[in-house]
């Protein structure tokens, strides 16, 4: 089975778990950009530990649910937003001010809206949580 999207696959799957009322969901595939989102959402606290689990066949990662997942997705297509947009697409995807967080690919790497903000750098937008 071909995966066009694994990031959304992640995100609506732990999505789905937390709607379940779940403490825990394990992923699939643990690829690169979903286990850099789930560091985001884990600083900004909205999931606990994620772990990765090695099954040989592109891995796994278990993550500890809190419940204080209201939604979370994937922005498609991947906007491009600079250094002072990023007001535009808070109030586009995130449901009030200083509430939520963006995942930004950056030429610094990948992090969260505010830290993109604050370092003065734009990016493309990969995910929404709050």
């Amino acid at each position: 089975m071909v995966m066009n999207d694994p990031l959304a696959a992640v995100l609506s799957h732990i999505l789905n778990c937390e709607k379940l009322g779940r403490e825990e969901a394990i992923v699939r595939p643990a690829s690169g950009l979903a286990k850099e989102t789930l560091r985001i959402m884990q600083e900004a606290l909205y999931i606990g530990s994620a772990e990765e689990i090695n099954d040989n066949r592109g891995g796994m990662l278990k993550v500890n649910l809190l419940g204080k997942i209201n939604k979370c997705g994937v922005v498609k297509p991947r906007f491009s937003v600079g250094k002072n947009d990023y007001e535009k697409f808070e109030k586009r995807y995130l449901p009030a001010k200083g509430l939520g967080v963006l995942v930004v690919s950056t030429p610094a790497g990948i992090m969260s809206h505010n830290d993109a903000k604050n370092k003065k750098i734009g990016g493309r937008l990969i995910a929404y949580c709050y």
